[in-house]
């Protein structure tokens, strides 16, 4: 079963195209070195209804707006050695944080429960 890596980020709204291009230019790198697929989606519909919206999960203010990401291998063990690769990468490695356009993030990784593709 594949393994995915997934992300919920706080974005300022008025970052987003920055975050968009320095999250394309990683997706090609990540793409490069082994990772099935990578995406980065903004978000559009946040209505939270009976349920508990991404937008208190991460806590986000008016000025900001949540990404959710994902990047999916053929395993961990491949998660880890793309993974290896990519923090090695001088495209990746010359990205200042700080130069990040994002307020805050959670991270984890995950192992496929249902795979219908």
């Amino acid at each position: 079963m594949p393994y995915v890596d997934g992300f919920l980020l706080a974005v300022p709204k008025n970052k987003v195209e920055d975050y968009r291009r320095i999250a394309k230019r990683a997706g090609k790198v990540w793409r490069e070195h082994g990772a099935l697929e990578f995406r980065e989606c903004v978000a559009d519909d946040l209505k939270s209804g009976e349920h508990v919206p991404f937008t208190r999960t991460i806590r986000v203010s008016p000025d900001e707006t949540v990404v959710f990401s994902w990047i999916v291998f053929k395993s961990r063990a491949h998660r880890d050695r793309v993974n290896k690769k990519v923090m090695q990468d001088p495209r990746i490695t010359s990205i200042d944080p700080a130069a990040m356009p994002v307020s805050r993030m959670a991270y984890g990784g995950f192992k496929v429960l249902v795979d219908l593709a």
